[in-house]
């Protein structure tokens, strides 16, 4: 279990968690830790094994929310801005670790998008990063003359407008390009998706601007992984595959939460699950199955779609929104303008 004093004035709890024996283990088996960002906090957390426990180890940001990780980089989507971290392994050095660092991801380019609510973000095969302008309902592409670049948007949504109307979330990429895009419901007004959220899913293809599913519930994290089409349904708390060609949802495990934020590691799925908030969630299936919904990053085989392990956030954190495996069994990472980065200086 991790128990740290926050400063964040958000918070009204001292973060805790604890965790299944099965997390460092496998975190260990993998040589990865879990990078996870929760905006409700104002964190971003490293989930990493020592060997036999999990230090659950975490910054502040103002709002951090989407998440696109490699091998020597992170991007992180923040309140109004997209901060991209480097991997300086010699900085290393200069830090005290209880476990011998082997990745050290330091701040280095600071995007000012202005707060457009910024949710996932990819990487194409051409290194450059898309992100999803939930605000305006919008797919942008980064460069650094604009706060961003318009690329698609919903041929419903008639105008490129900060109104929330479909709440565009989710983007999936196949082979380096992006094609699938999840919005939680088909409308043109301001907030438009509110009246249907139980249902009104969507899951559109951004090459034919297509509805190609209809239904679902809250739907968030499209990926293509192994063959298969997969999405989190959050409004039922579950991990599902999608047949376009059936129209058919194939439930493979239900969670204690409303999930949110999704990555794949040979076999296992790493999900995050956040409690409810009445206003927003009222209504939902998963509220009709769960008394009490969960927060935390759980662990599951797609193969036969138990769960194998789990890390509950038992204050301090209620919501989590992105996900991601780092490739780094324990990695560092810092925050803006601390003095480090005066003195971690790379050259070509």
């Amino acid at each position: 279990m991790s128990k740290k004093k926050t400063k964040n004035s958000k918070e009204t709890s001292e973060i805790r968690s604890k965790f299944t024996p099965d997390v460092p283990l496998l975190l260990k088996d993998l040589g990865v830790s879990v990078a996870v960002t929760t905006y409700q906090a104002g964190k971003l957390f490293l989930l990493r094994s020592t060997g036999s426990r999990l230090n659950a180890h975490f910054r502040s940001f103002l709002r951090p929310m989407g998440l696109c990780v490699d091998k020597n980089h992170i991007h992180m989507g923040d309140l109004y801005s997209i901060i991209k971290f480097h991997n300086i392994p010699g900085a290393c050095n200069a830090l005290e670790s209880p476990i011998p660092l082997d990745a050290c991801y330091l701040p280095r380019n600071i995007h000012i998008t202005g707060k457009i609510d910024i949710h996932e973000m990819e990487t194409d095969s051409e290194g450059n990063l898309w992100f999803v302008n939930t605000l305006y309902s919008t797919l942008c592409k980064l460069d650094y003359e604009h706060s961003f670049v318009p690329v698609w948007r919903p041929d419903f949504v008639t105008e490129m407008v900060a109104e929330d109307r479909c709440h565009l979330n989710g983007l999936c990429m196949i082979d380096g390009r992006p094609k699938y895009m999840t919005a939680l419901g088909r409308s043109d007004m301001k907030g438009g998706w509110r009246e249907n959220k139980r249902n009104g899913g969507i899951l559109i293809d951004i090459e034919t601007d297509e509805i190609v599913f209809e239904g679902l519930s809250m739907p968030h994290s499209p990926r293509w992984y192994r063959g298969k089409l997969w999405v989190l349904e959050s409004g039922e708390g579950s991990l599902a595959t999608l047949d376009l060609e059936r129209k058919e949802v194939t439930t493979v495990a239900q969670l204690p939460g409303f999930v949110r934020g999704l990555d794949f590691v040979g076999n296992l799925a790493f999900i995050g699950l956040s409690k409810i908030r009445d206003s927003a969630f009222s209504g939902l299936p998963i509220v009709e199955r769960i008394e009490e919904p969960l927060c935390g990053v759980w662990v599951v085989d797609i193969d036969t779609g138990e769960t194998v392990g789990h890390v509950e956030f038992v204050s301090g954190v209620a919501e989590v929104f992105g996900v991601k495996a780092v490739p780094a069994l324990f990695p560092e990472v810092r925050e803006l303008f601390e003095p480090l980065q005066q003195n971690s200086i790379t050259v070509p």
